[in-house]
């Protein structure tokens, strides 16, 4: 279950354009490691660690625009969500849970 918080900002428009350009580079940037994360399982069956990722991404335009601290927290953010992927299929292949899971699919 995900949970929102309703911030209303003001209606001025520099205010608007720099809140959706952070939130359009941070979707990018989410999805940049999923991507990476999925390329890495698939071709080469690794699993992708907590660091990785800041590892590859330092460089990226997408990661500089961004607050440090927050840019590391969303790929923080996707490698968790591969590590519990990881867990799930070693349960499923032991028989602790019935349904099959998905690998974490783009936002």
């Amino acid at each position: 279950m995900y949970g929102c918080q309703q911030i209303l900002a003001s209606q001025d428009k520099d205010l608007i354009n720099i809140l959706t350009f952070l939130c359009e580079e941070s979707h990018k940037l989410t999805n940049m490691g999923i991507y990476y994360a999925r390329q890495l399982y698939f071709k080469a069956r690794k699993c992708i660690g907590k660091y990785d990722l800041e590892k590859e991404y330092k460089t990226n335009k997408h990661y500089k625009v961004l607050h440090s601290q927050a840019a590391q927290q969303i790929l923080r953010t996707v490698a968790e969500s591969f590590k519990s992927y990881y867990g799930l299929v070693k349960a499923y292949k032991a028989g602790k849970i019935t349904d099959r899971p998905r690998i974490p699919n783009f936002k």
